[in-house]
């Protein structure tokens, strides 16, 4: 019986050793696709874009100039529109050659001269002529596309003078290693491929703590757990936990699902817009907190260091020790290791909790949030934010239980032994007395 529980946990450790295996290879991989996928999504390459917007005006003002059919009746009233600016503009140019003359002699004299042939109203006469030309013209086929041409180039003039390129140096880096031809393409394409990663993570993921489970009740329920028992669920634990370490822990991710607007009658939309992504694991934020060379920072880079590698390491390594050195049951130092410091071992997830939420939220508003300050509040956006726990809180959170189960077996099967030493001590005076 012994030596099918000793198979069982053998197997046990395996499958979790593949399964853990199997996740950080598959996060490895899914990593760099959602990275990219970010990149691609982000703000900068949609909503806060100039070439974009240059593209949206231009199809909107050549969706108005293919639109422009005058009805009779429309043309009439077009025709007087156009006419009452055509007589404004001659009246204002009157005036101000009236304005600009009458400072000299030689102005005066043109201005006499402009006066007696009555220039500016034969200029009138022929309105009703210059209107029809240009209705004329609006209505020809060629001409309307060499007004959207006129007006494109002005706009992308403008727009180039006006605001900062972007560099899309690294979109075109990521288009061009998955060989896709477009950034809508290429965005599909990649949340394709990270769902079917999710999917593989998640068998892995429920697999690995479905055993945990089985481990756990295992050692609850046991009449008796041996000491090859207590060091492969000691391995087991490890696993998890080195795990938990190295895989993300939770995933910020804050975008603006749909913005939609107005301009001139057209309704634009912008979906799946990323303000802000960070993912990282535990062994991660130590290290950017240690590298950041600010104190405050650096006091908690260690906090998380010792709660989360420190503690756990020195626990299972005393346990070990604890098992196979019985002598060392009275030690308070080893004491402590192995059954008082069980209750610190959740409190770097506070931690990491709280310092990845700081980090997330503070990101989000003074990165990205503050750039919508300059755009207009009658807009109709809908935000989401897609954060979520990852691999490495479950696997970790998996180790905290384990084991804290662990320890709890080990501390009764430890009272046994000694109940078990007192008993036979106090036995041994009375078989010398018979």
């Amino acid at each position: 019986m012994q030596n099918a529980r000793y198979l069982i946990v053998f197997l046990a450790l395996m499958c979790i050793s593949l399964c853990a295996y199997n996740i950080y290879t598959i996060e490895q991989e899914r990593k760099v696709l959602k990275e990219d996928l970010i990149e691609l999504s982000k703000i900068k390459y949609g909503l806060f874009s100039v070439d974009v917007w240059k593209d949206l005006f231009s199809e909107i003002i050549a969706n108005k100039i293919e639109e422009l059919e005058f009805s009779p009746e429309e043309k009439e009233v077009t025709k007087d529109k156009v006419s009452t600016f055509l007589y404004r503009a001659i009246d204002e140019m009157e005036t101000r050659f009236n304005d600009e003359q009458s400072e000299s002699v030689s102005g005066l004299v043109k201005i006499g001269i402009a006066n007696l042939t009555d220039m500016f109203g034969e200029i009138k006469k022929n309105v009703p002529s210059y209107t029809d030309q240009i209705l004329t013209f609006l209505s020809a086929p060629e001409n309307r596309e060499n007004v959207k041409t006129y007006i494109s180039e002005k706009l992308s003039e403008y727009a180039d003078n006006t605001f900062s390129k972007i560099d899309y140096a690294e979109r075109d880096q990521i288009l061009a290693k998955y060989n896709y031809l477009d950034t809508q393409q290429a965005v599909s394409g990649l949340q394709a491929e990270v769902a079917l990663y999710d999917i593989m993570l998640k068998k892995y993921l429920f697999a690995g703590l479905f055993i945990a489970l089985l481990c756990a009740i295992g050692i609850m329920f046991a009449p008796e757990v041996s000491k090859g028992e207590f060091v492969m669920y000691t391995l087991i634990s490890l696993g998890l936990l080195f795990s938990g370490l190295i895989l993300p822990m939770i995933e910020i991710d804050a975008r603006i699902a749909d913005i939609s607007f107005s301009v001139l009658g057209e309704q634009i939309t912008f979906s799946d817009q990323v303000l802000y992504y960070k993912s990282k694991s535990i062994l991660e934020v130590v290290q950017l907190m240690l590298t950041q060379g600010k104190p405050d920072v650096l006091i908690v880079g260690v906090l998380v260091l010792m709660f989360s590698v420190i503690f756990p390491v020195a626990k299972l390594i005393s346990s070990m020790i604890y098992l196979f050195i019985p002598s060392l049951g009275t030690n308070r130092f080893m004491r402590f290791m192995v059954f008082r410091t069980g209750k610190w071992s959740m409190a770097d997830v506070m931690v990491i909790a709280i310092f990845m939420a700081f980090i997330g939220f503070r990101g989000i508003l003074t990165e990205q949030l503050s750039q919508l300050d300059s755009l207009s509040s009658n807009l109709d956006v809908l935000t989401t934010n897609r954060s979520s726990l990852q691999d490495g809180f479950f696997l970790f959170t998996t180790f905290v239980v384990l084991s804290l189960l662990v320890t709890h077996r080990l501390q009764f099967k430890q009272e046994d032994i000694v109940t078990a030493e007192a008993v036979v001590e106090a036995e041994a005076p009375l078989t010398e007395e018979e």
